[in-house]
């Protein structure tokens, strides 16, 4: 059998089709949610905002049209193809320029791939943009195992390695890139790191706008910490105290939260949108950077696929990998980072260039946690000269 034969075999076309009667239960029990009480005039300080919660569930229910979600999502070619036994979900759009190069895009939590579109366009034709034509790219936007239209891993171990390691088959054996850039935030930084340290062979390059947490550092000689540095460590300390219980939940009981998640379609919303408002440079005024429709595409995979279980079981599974970055042993790849100034881990130049062998650091004026969707013109413009050069 040819190669490009058994690729074809390997890869099956998708178009998400979320069934009638999915959607027609998600109406009936967002109809049917019990509400919680709330302090009087709490807004967001207990978490997230009763008042607000249920707006956006009122319009989940009555007037958010999923199938006008699928119709514009179904416009971008989506494949699925079978990795280690699951079937990976992922976007493939090709490079409008002469020499376009190839590259993963990979999302984080609560997110799905959708976090990565509004960059599909000025990085796959920047000429549509005013860019120059000559720094195109070839984009893959998979969807990491466990969430949204992957499947779900049934094994342990489904970290970012194992992830990273399934990438690697994804752009080189089923695509057939010979070599190929990476991009990611929150699990995709991580994910695109575990590329660099492990895959260095078919690895050019990283493009990075957050970091791995403080604490899982080995190694590290605190007595050649700059002050920045300090500044930095001290202030995610502060920041896993006061914002940081998801994660632990997340990577010590993750089952126990599952069971309303799945169940509960306002539950869902109340533990997902606080942190879209949260990590986003918002100044608390969540739909400022976000529609309605924007953040209920989200929760919609999330519930359709059911998901959401499988996704946070992630943080468990990273919990019991071995630490990604260690300075003793810099990950060689070319690396860029984006520090955008209300993302929830943005160190200093000095710091990222402990672990990575960092050849541009950009200091972005505005953005957050969701850079993709929140600032795309600014981080398609910086991709694309941190790997075209400019």
């Amino acid at each position: 059998m040819l190669v490009t034969e058994r690729i074809k075999l390997m890869i099956e076309q998708f178009d998400i089709n979320v069934d009638d009667l999915v959607l027609e239960d998600l109406r009936e029990r967002l109809a049917r949610t019990r509400w919680p009480g709330e302090i009087e005039s709490a807004g967001w300080e207990y978490g997230s905002s009763l008042g607000y919660v249920r707006d956006l569930c009122r319009y989940w229910q009555h007037e958010f049209d999923w199938r006008a979600q699928e119709r514009r999502l179904n416009k971008y070619p989506q494949y699925l193809a079978e990795i280690d036994g699951l079937k990976i979900h992922f976007v493939h759009v090709r490079g409008k320029g002469p020499n376009p190069k190839p590259m993963v895009l990979t999302h984080g939590w609560p997110s799905t791939f959708v976090e990565l579109e509004k960059v599909i366009v000025p990085l796959t034709d920047p000429a549509s943009v005013g860019a120059d034509p000559n720094t195109s790219f070839d984009l893959v936007v998979p969807s990491l195992p466990g969430y949204g239209f992957s499947d779900q891993p049934r094994q342990r171990g489904m970290d970012p390695f194992r992830i990273a390691a399934i990438w690697r088959t994804l752009m080189t054996e089923t695509l057939g890139y010979d070599r190929f850039l990476a991009h990611g935030g929150d699990w995709g930084a991580m994910v695109s790191s575990a590329l660099g340290r492990d895959h260095a062979d078919v690895v050019d390059g990283l493009h990075l706008h957050f970091l791995a947490s403080a604490g899982e550092f080995p190694g590290l000689d605190e007595s050649t910490l700059s002050a920045s540095e300090r500044q930095f460590l001290d202030g995610r300390t502060r920041w896993q105290a006061f914002e940081g219980a998801y994660s632990h939940q997340h990577g010590t009981r993750p089952q126990s939260l599952s069971y309303g998640l799945t169940d509960s379609p306002a539950g869902l919303a109340g533990w997902i949108v606080e942190k879209w408002r949260a990590w986003s440079d918002c100044d608390g005024d969540i739909e400022s950077r976000f529609s309605k429709d924007e953040l209920l595409t989200h929760l919609t995979i999330y519930w359709a696929t059911n998901t959401i279980a499988s996704s946070i079981r992630l943080y468990y599974e990273r919990a019991q990998s071995p630490p990604l970055l260690d300075p003793a042993r810099p990950i060689t790849v070319p690396t860029a980072f984006a520090r955008f100034p209300v993302e929830i881990s943005h160190p200093p130049r000095e710091w990222v260039g402990r672990f990575f062998n960092l050849f541009r650091y950009t200091e972005m004026p505005r953005g957050g946690h969701f850079a993709a969707t929140e600032e795309p013109e600014l981080l398609a413009a910086d991709i694309r000269a941190a790997f075209f050069g400019g």
